[in-house]
């Protein structure tokens, strides 16, 4: 299994609209490192949900839960999406602010790729993450 994060700015698509919604497809994504990695994404895998330009900050636990397909968004298959489902919210949010000042966390893709919409974690990542967040896993 690997670990992911995705951002959407809150007034887009919230984490309280995913958690309504309880699954998404995640379309629109337009660029091209983000695309192969949204490829890689496998069912099963992990995904951080990142606020992003209001409130700066990991709030919710995702899953991918069907793999790429292409984006309806989109006529032709040159753009990918995937569907993910809300797993739970984090018992407290670890804002951006936070994540920079971990050391642990310098070379995190949300430190040093900041606009990339779709970001790969590493397990180690993961794990910090999920201690800022007060998680037991």
């Amino acid at each position: 299994m690997a670990y992911w994060l995705v951002k959407s700015e809150p007034d887009v698509y919230s984490w309280n609209q995913l958690l309504a919604d309880r699954s998404t497809s995640w379309t629109g994504v337009r660029n091209y490192a983000a695309r192969l990695l949204l490829r890689a994404m496998k069912k099963g895998d992990q995904v951080l949900y990142y606020h992003s330009n209001q409130g700066t900050e990991i709030v919710g636990i995702a899953e991918v839960a069907k793999e790429a397909y292409p984006d309806q968004t989109f006529d032709g298959d040159t753009w990918s999406t995937v569907d993910i489902k809300a797993v739970r919210t984090l018992k407290k949010p670890v804002t951006l602010a936070v994540v920079k000042e971990e050391p642990t966390l310098k070379e995190m893709a949300l430190v040093r790729l900041g606009r990339l919409s779709v970001q790969p974690v590493t397990d180690k990542e993961w794990k910090k993450i999920m201690q800022l967040a007060g998680e037991k896993k």
